[in-house]
């Protein structure tokens, strides 16, 4: 069976076994959705926000993008993909989580990290990692002294955090922050052993969740 194949024999079995065992929840998904918490994933094959937390549909909001990144505010008329889905879910849904899930072995920040100056730009890639730009050079200077691998996971970590940082600068989300209607969450999937880490903002540390 090839690759595709294999996705069409999925949705098959859970058309006839999801679907058709809870059909009372897809006809409500159909009239409407209702989350309350969204996901900023990153678009890595190896974390499905969904997977990784059982949850059922309708549960999550989900936005992915490459390195889980949320760009600051900035209302000028480019097409800003991640900042209309806040938009959307805050204003719209009204969800009451957000939740930046970064994870180990990100491809977004290996290429960020790793990338040769030398080399000639990508299209999109360097642009759109280039807002953590900062992020890479403090490490790369703070810890001189470890591998590249541990320059990569500093800055999946410290990436999480300016992403946090950023969320707070869009004005309903202030707002929301404000009156204690929404909280923001800062995650870090470590696929190998199965495990999330949670941002503790006191700690300044990332600890179990």
């Amino acid at each position: 069976m090839d690759a595709l194949n294999k996705v069409i024999e999925g949705f098959r079995r859970f058309r006839d076994d999801g679907m058709r065992n809870n059909p009372t929840l897809f006809a409500s998904l159909a009239r409407e959705q209702t989350p309350k918490v969204m996901m900023i994933a990153c678009c890595d094959s190896r974390v499905d926000p969904a997977l990784i937390t059982s949850a059922d549909p309708g549960d999550l909001f989900i936005l992915r993008n490459v390195a889980n990144l949320v760009p600051p505010f900035e209302p000028d008329g480019a097409r800003h993909g991640t900042s209309a889905a806040l938009e959307f879910a805050v204003n719209g849904l009204g969800v009451q989580h957000v939740v930046v899930l970064g994870h180990a072995s990100c491809g977004g920040i290996r290429a960020l990290v790793q990338r040769d100056p030398e080399q000639p730009n990508n299209d999109f890639i360097d642009v759109w990692m280039s807002q953590i730009a900062d992020v890479r050079a403090r490490i790369l200077h703070d810890h001189a002294d470890v591998d590249a691998h541990e320059h990569q996971h500093l800055c999946e970590l410290e990436s999480i955090k300016v992403s946090l940082a950023n969320l707070a600068t869009f004005p309903w989300i202030a707002d929301r922050l404000t009156a204690g209607t929404i909280r923001l969450h800062g995650w870090y999937y470590d696929i190998a052993n199965a495990r999330i880490l949670a941002y503790d903002r006191e700690a300044d540390a990332f600890l179990p969740l």
